[in-house]
C-alpha cells in the first residue's frame, strides 16, 4: 500500500514539474518570437531545475536549460532553445503526454525544430519577426 501511495506522489510531482516546464518554455517561445530576451534566463532556470528533479528522464531538458543561461547573443539563446525544445517534446512523446489544453507543439522547418506555443497563429522563436509566421503545427 505504501508503495502505491509513493508512485502516485512521484507520478504527481513529475507531472507539476512537466507542467511548468512546458509553461515557462511557452513564455520563452513567446519571448525570442517577439526578438526579446525579457525574463529568458529565469525561465531558463527554473526549467533547470524542475528538469533536474526528474532525474535521468529530464538530463537532456537540465542540458539544455544551462546552455541557455551560458549565452547572451539572441541568435545564440535560439540555437540552445531548439535544442531545450528538442528534449523537451521528446520527453512528452516518451511519456506519452501532449502539452496541455490551448497548447500546441509546432515546428519549424528551416532548422527542423519544434516548439511549444498557445493555440492561434504561428509564433516562429527561432526567427522572430524576420519569418514570425513559418512554421505548422503537429498534427
Amino acid at each position: 500500500m505504501c508503495a502505491l501511495i509513493l508512485a502516485a506522489f512521484i507520478a504527481g510531482a513529475a507531472a507539476d514539474a512537466t507542467e511548468l516546464m512546458i509553461n515557462q518554455a511557452v513564455a520563452i517561445a513567446s519571448a525570442l518570437a517577439h526578438d526579446k530576451l525579457d525574463d529568458v534566463a529565469t525561465n531558463a532556470a527554473a526549467i533547470d531545475l524542475e528538469a533536474t528533479s526528474l532525474g535521468k528522464p529530464g538530463a537532456k531538458i537540465a542540458a539544455a536549460a544551462k546552455e541557455m543561461l551560458k549565452v547572451t547573443k539572441i541568435a545564440d539563446v535560439r540555437n540552445a532553445y531548439g535544442k531545450l525544445s528538442e528534449a523537451l517534446v521528446g520527453y512528452l512523446d516518451a511519456q506519452k503526454r501532449k502539452p496541455g489544453a490551448g497548447l500546441k507543439v509546432a515546428v519549424c522547418p528551416m532548422v527542423d525544430k519544434p516548439w511549444i506555443q498557445k493555440d492561434g497563429p504561428i509564433q516562429n522563436p527561432y526567427y522572430g519577426s524576420e519569418m514570425l509566421g513559418c512554421g505548422s503545427f503537429k498534427k
